[in-house]
């Protein structure tokens, strides 16, 4: 391990200060993935800045009937919160479908949005890796890709985004509130991960000297009709191979708003505005759904071993929003996906 200094940060004004004095400096909360990277030689960050004490560990309401959540608040602590298990659920279920109960009680909010890649390649330094080091090429493309995205990918990355805490934000439609030396400002939850292109070891819009401060959540949770289903190697304690985020609104028989958002499958949590217009104002019947479904995974492309994944993506979907349209979302806990 590269030997590397540690220091706290008293307040944001002192993070961002730190941050912008050696922006090589990394910034610690939970650790769950950063010592994992450190460890495996992905990350060599000269100097740790620890912001695990910072003030925003709360989850709060808004005025305008929102909820504000703090970027220090662990991910166990969101997903059993009152407010978010009452009106965001869909955001409970997701967040307790990731991890291991002991990385979500130390694991941050503001963490999880900048979770790296579990792409194999990506953590094994002895291989060609654009993310790891750009330009040396990607070993996925022609390697092992099992895990590997199949939307949104380019000739330099193949890699996919493993939180499942952010599809349900995606699909919940929720703002990212940053702080930065040129002050602060707020980024679309859609806006927030970046494609790969041929900059695949960007993963977000996150400037350098910038931190995340909080995660802000509409009004509108879709208590009533949602569901996350989560596809696996194994139930507990695996990365997603598909996600699916699914909620809904209704009015009287048809749908009046729709959101999907899925992981596993791109660089970023993928949804697609054409698909969830395809559902609005229909009936919530298969032959809807499989509409849908076609839509969102329109270009989708294996790369031989992840082939697999556009079937599976499809099915994911239309048994998700089935699910989410009766009111029966899936249980994190069941053996089987129903």
């Amino acid at each position: 391990m590269t030997p590397f200094q540690y220091t706290r940060a008293n307040d944001v004004a002192d993070a961002i200060k730190q941050i912008t004095a050696e922006p090589s400096a990394k910034f610690i909360a939970g650790g769950t993935n950063l010592l994992d990277l450190i460890k495996y030689d992905v990350e060599g960050p000269a100097r740790l800045i620890d912001i695990s004490h910072l003030p925003l560990g709360r989850v709060e309401e808004t005025d305008d009937g929102g909820v504000m959540v703090g970027a220090m608040v662990p991910n166990a602590d969101l997903a059993y919160h009152p407010l978010i298990e009452k009106r965001y659920p869909l955001l409970s279920r997701a967040i307790l479908a990731g991890a291991s109960q002991q990385l979500r009680n130390m694991a941050s909010t503001g963490g999880n949005l900048l979770q790296r890649t579990r792409c194999f390649y990506f953590y094994d330094a002895t291989t060609p890796c654009n993310k790891r080091a750009p330009g040396s090429g990607c070993s996925a493309i022609d390697g092992v890709n099992r895990v590997n995205a199949i939307l949104g990918t380019s000739e330099s990355c193949i890699a996919t985004h493993p939180s499942d805490m952010c599809v349900a934000m995606a699909a919940l439609e929720a703002t990212v509130h940053v702080a930065g030396p040129a002050g602060t400002r707020t980024i679309a939850f859609a806006d927030f991960h970046r494609l790969p292109g041929d900059t695949p070891q960007r993963d977000t819009n996150l400037d350098p000297d910038e931190i995340i401060t909080r995660i802000e959540l509409p009004a509108n949770g879709f208590s009533a009709n949602y569901s996350y289903v989560k596809i696996r190697d194994r139930l507990s304690y695996a990365f997603a191979l598909v996600s699916v985020a699914a909620a809904m609104e209704f009015e009287g028989d048809t749908i009046k708003d729709v959101r999907i958002a899925l992981g596993g499958v791109a660089h970023r949590p993928w949804r697609s505005p054409a698909a969830e217009t395809v559902l609005r104002g229909q009936r919530a019947e298969a032959g809807a759904f499989e509409s849908a479904a076609d839509v969102l995974l329109r270009g989708a492309k294996g790369f031989g071993h992840n082939d697999f994944k556009i079937g599976l993506a499809r099915r994911a979907i239309i048994r998700t929003l089935g699910q989410a349209a009766r009111g029966t979302p899936q249980s994190i806990s069941d053996k089987r996906i129903r």
